[in-house]
Formats: structure tokens, sequence, C-alpha cells
């Protein structure tokens, strides 16, 4: 009896892994045809994209894309299939609005508007201000030892012994919030991976840090 079970709640399992491997934007046929239309020809309606321009053997007709943008936007670094999935998001979401249906996720996120080349300037924006909250405790803390209590005569270091512990802490956080902010103003594998990396490690720290200032007595 427990061998069926087992047996039905992991075929119902692999069901669902199915259903949510794509949001219900990215799975959409009218906005799967935008993309696939737009790497073809390079255009979303009327707006076209010069690094979408690929001859048949998949180079960039005009040469590499990011080249071709002025010196002060080259930062962006927006690929073809970035901008193509972009400007067809904000198509089929149009069309959405004016059926009357709500906004889906794409690709696990909800739709978001660019603002200076920035993905989504509010994440940026409040990932940005822990950042600094981070760094003014951080710098608090350090003047607070350093300048504001009195230091070991020997050595001219701080009394309080966990000095090293907190100060890697806050280097962490202030790490975190940083690629954080990197991440959700361009979200690419690599700045993903540092993102994620980057928190993990905080966490990993921050239980390490918990259990010695716990047994620590």
């Amino acid at each position: 009896m427990s061998d069926r079970f087992w047996i039905g709640f992991f075929i119902l399992l692999s069901c669902l892994v199915g259903v949510l491997h794509a949001s219900a934007g990215d799975s959409d046929l009218v906005y799967k045809d935008c993309v696939e239309e737009c790497k073809r020809t390079g255009c979303v309606k009327d707006k076209c994209f010069q690094h979408c321009r690929f001859s048949s053997d998949g180079v960039s007709i005009e040469g590499p894309w990011y080249m071709q943008e002025p010196l002060y936007l080259q930062w962006k670094q927006w690929d073809c299939q970035s901008d193509c999935r972009y400007h067809c998001m904000l198509s089929t979401e149009k069309e959405r609005e004016i059926l009357g249906t709500g906004p889906v996720k794409y690709h696990g996120k909800w739709p978001f508007k660019r603002v200076f080349g920035i993905q989504e300037p509010f994440s940026v924006a409040f990932s940005a201000l822990n950042l600094g909250v981070q760094f003014h405790g951080w710098l608090s803390f350090f003047i607070l030892l350093y300048y504001k209590l009195p230091l070991r005569p020997q050595n001219r270091k701080p009394y309080y012994e966990y000095t090293g512990l907190w100060h890697i802490y806050g280097l962490l956080a202030m790490n975190t919030w940083f690629w954080s902010a990197v991440f959700h103003s361009r979200d690419v594998d690599f700045t993903e991976k540092l993102d994620y990396s980057s928190a993990v490690a905080l966490l990993g720290y921050s239980l390490i840090v918990a259990i010695m200032r716990t047994f620590s007595g």
C-alpha cells in the first residue's frame, strides 16, 4: 500500500514540475511567436534592433551588437534575446490590457519597464538603500570601537573580542546588497549567481556567528 502511495506521489510531483516549468506569460503562444519573429527579423512591430540582424551563419551583420551603441549606452549590455523578450512582453501585455485580462509573469517575473536601462528600478533603489544602511552601520561600529571606546594599551586593539566577526559580517552584508542591486539592474546568469551566492554566504555566516555567540558563554 505504501509503495503505491509513493509511486502516485512521485507521478503527481513530476506532473506538477512539468506544469510549473514555464510562467503563464512565456508559455503564451502570442508571446512565443513574437519572440521567434523578433529573432528572425530583428523587429517587434515598428521597433527594430540592429543587434538582431544576423547572416545565414548566425553572425551579426554589423559586427558585435554592443559596439553599435553609443559609448554611454554600451553599459546596458542587452542582447538580442533580452530585447526581443522585453518588447514582446510589453506588446503582449498591451493586448492583454485591451482584452481586459490581468498581467501574468514572464520567465518567473511580473512585467516591468526599464528606466535608463535599469531592469527593475525600484528593486535596485531598495537594494541600494539597504547597502547604504549596512555601510552606515559598519562605519558607525568601526568609529565606536576605534575612536570612542578605550583600546588595549599594549596593541591599540579593541577590548571587544568579537570585533573581527562583525567586521566580516558587515562586509558580507554590503557585498550581498551590492550584488542584489546589480542583479536587479541587469538579470543575467552571471549576476544571478553572484546575487544568490552572496545571499547564501551571508546567511551561512550569520548562522555561524549566532552559534558562536550562543555557546561562547
